[in-house]
């Protein structure tokens, strides 16, 4: 008798009005959020499942209103593949991107560098200078830009027209850069000056380590520009189809398939696939490199 009366009580108290209507808006609120989440992921994903199942259907398939393939048709990207001239777009695209985003890291983070943290007559000039080169379209410039690359260097019909000036900068990185290196304490430069480090040294120990996030934010943003460039290799390389890259010659291999919407889709996947890999796996560096861009400026 007395273990059942020292036995704590089970007894559930009744859920008042208040609480019920509580737990209702609470779940209406989840609703409504996740529901808008879900929508918008749904609208940036259906195209690309759109896309990619519609890769792997056959020719007859494609042609209509199926949206699942009845076979798949994985060799769909081998005859891609097989189609002249598509795998010299492939190393003419990772050169242009590759080379490119090393020549513009090269170039912009020490003048970067200097607009952040040195102290010289004509630094507001200078910057102001970058922020109008930002603001200045490359169609503005495109035809004595071309005269100078075609008639005085001879180099129309290659990539290099759009290379070459990537050594010398780039105004939105530069500026990017710039903005992310405010955000790095001066007493770590102070330090390292203490120690005996020069500019120099001091740049390469200790503010390229910090930097990274904004390194990695600039490098992509380099990257995906030239990976998806259209309007440069059009006006400097289109009468040279062996330096072509994927963006235009996909449109050539578009009008050559202009049927088989199946290889086309395919031939999207493909030039899309490094784009979405590359920013799966440094995703967080970027966002990371971009939220502390606008901490100080």
């Amino acid at each position: 008798m007395t273990d059942v009366l020292d036995r704590p009580s089970t007894r559930v108290e009744p859920v008042t009005p208040a609480a019920r209507t509580a737990r209702r808006k609470a779940l209406l609120h989840w609703i409504a959020v996740h529901s808008l989440g879900v929508a918008a992921a749904l609208f940036f994903v259906l195209p690309f499942v759109f896309l990619l199942l519609t890769s792997l259907m056959s020719d007859q398939q494609a042609l209509t209103r199926d949206l699942v393939p009845r076979t798949w048709e994985w060799h769909n990207y081998v005859r891609v593949f097989e189609t002249p001239g598509f795998l010299t777009w492939w190393k003419n695209t990772l050169l242009y991107a590759g080379l490119g985003t090393v020549l513009t890291l090269l170039s912009s983070v020490p003048v970067a560098y200097a607009l952040a943290r040195f102290r010289f007559r004509g630094r507001r000039l200078a910057l102001t200078l970058v922020i109008s080169m930002m603001m200045l379209p490359p169609q503005v410039v495109i035809i004595p830009m071309y005269l100078f690359w075609a008639r005085q260097l001879d180099l129309s019909g290659s990539l290099w027209p759009l290379i070459v000036p990537m050594a010398f900068g780039d105004a939105f990185s530069i500026f990017l850069l710039r903005q992310f290196l405010l955000t790095i304490p001066e007493e770590y430069l102070d330090a390292a000056k203490v120690d005996g480090c020069g500019e120099l040294r001091t740049l390469v120990r200790v503010v390229l380590p910090m930097a990274r996030p904004g390194i990695a934010a600039v490098a992509l943003f380099q990257f995906f520009y030239a990976w998806n460039d259209y309007f440069g290799p059009q006006i400097y390389a289109s009468e040279n189809p062996a330096a072509w890259t994927l963006s235009y010659g996909l449109e050539s291999f578009r009008g050559a398939h202009h049927t088989d919407w199946n290889l086309t889709m395919a031939a999207t996947v493909l030039v899309m696939a490094p784009v979405i890999l590359v920013f799966f796996f440094a995703q967080k560096a970027f966002v990371e490199g971009v939220t502390l861009t606008g901490v100080k400026g």
